[in-house]
């Protein structure tokens, strides 16, 4: 797959709303797409060239009205097939967060929001280090969290893979809370976003009755 440039970057991009759905940079998420809606995005996507869908979280107003998050984050879809019955399974390889500066309105039956890169240039470049990460102690406080939900993985995949793969994959796919999948999406740094990542951990697990800290 040829790396995105910011010059490869699209001023208005489409977006899917899913409340705790989250893809990070250089992390992957699975999709199966059945609404017609996202059916027809998902083809439109595919004729662009830098094949870019932005994945975001909805939220309500206090009024009940329905909004999107200020901050998403874009995958390119690098996974297509289509089933008997006309769905699609796709894989959005993510490449970069976005802050969303307003929806735009067209003919489109998806929505379409014009949005600003800046802020997150970091997201294109080489893999973030964390260097207090301390890999035995969290992979423990991981075990315990995984037993006490009665949660299943590739333990071997997850001791082997690199420090951000790992914390990245981690806050996507732990049941956390959508805001607190906000809270990790928005992270400004991977040493950030495993701290948060910790504390959700450890607050599950008091819930569940255990009370050892990880700093």
């Amino acid at each position: 797959m040829p790396m995105i440039t910011a010059a490869d970057l699209p001023e208005i991009l489409p977006v899917f709303p899913l409340p705790g759905a989250l893809v990070l940079p250089r992390a992957r998420l699975p999709l199966h797409i059945f609404e017609p809606r996202y059916l027809a995005m998902v083809e439109d996507c595919l004729k662009t060239s830098h094949r870019l869908i932005g994945m975001i979280q909805p939220r309500e107003t206090p009024a009940g009205e329905k909004r999107l998050q200020a901050i998403g984050c874009a995958g390119r879809l690098t996974g297509f097939s289509e089933t008997e019955d006309g769905r699609y399974m796709v894989t959005l390889s993510g490449i970069s967060r976005y802050r969303v500066r307003e929806e735009v309105q067209g003919f489109t039956p998806y929505r379409r929001c014009l949005v600003d890169w800046a802020p997150f240039a970091r997201d294109l470049g080489p893999a973030e280090e964390d260097p207090g990460f301390r890999r035995q102690e969290f992979m423990a406080l991981l075990g315990r969290y995984f037993t006490r939900l009665n949660l299943s993985t590739d333990w071997k995949g997850l001791k082997d893979a690199e420090t951000e793969l790992l914390v990245n994959s981690l806050s996507m796919l732990c049941p956390f809370s959508p805001e607190d999948k906000q809270a990790l999406l928005e992270a400004p740094t991977l040493e950030t976003r495993r701290e948060t990542l910790v504390t959700l951990i450890e607050f599950a697990l008091r819930g569940s009755g255990e009370e050892e800290i990880l700093q």
